[in-house]
């Protein structure tokens, strides 16, 4: 498993409950112990999986908290996938002027 680290962009596999309202449905978060709502305009069903991604804002011992647009929980690391690591940008003029 790859190291979790601020930052990162991470999936969550979730599990559709309900539909709640024309445009939301109801979604399963492993180790997310509470219902949660998320905009979904396609036509999923019940029990089917789908993924939400969003950016690493916060890792603690075992939990790991992920904001997204249709996202903000806090879950278990072992619920998380990274996707993409996050990578700083690099500097293309230095700090400092350069001396003659």
């Amino acid at each position: 498993m790859a190291r979790i680290g601020i930052g990162d962009k991470v999936a969550i596999t979730a599990t559709v409950r309900r539909r709640v309202l024309e445009d939301r449905v109801s979604v399963s978060i492993p180790s997310y112990n509470f219902p949660h709502s998320i905009r979904d305009t396609s036509k999923v069903k019940r029990g089917q999986k789908i993924e939400l991604t969003g950016e690493v804002t916060r890792v603690d011992d075992e939990k790991v908290t992920v904001i997204g647009p249709d996202l903000g929980v806090t879950v278990g690391i072992e619920a998380v996938n990274l996707v993409q690591k996050y990578r700083p940008p690099t500097r293309r003029k230095p700090l400092v002027d350069e001396v003659d």
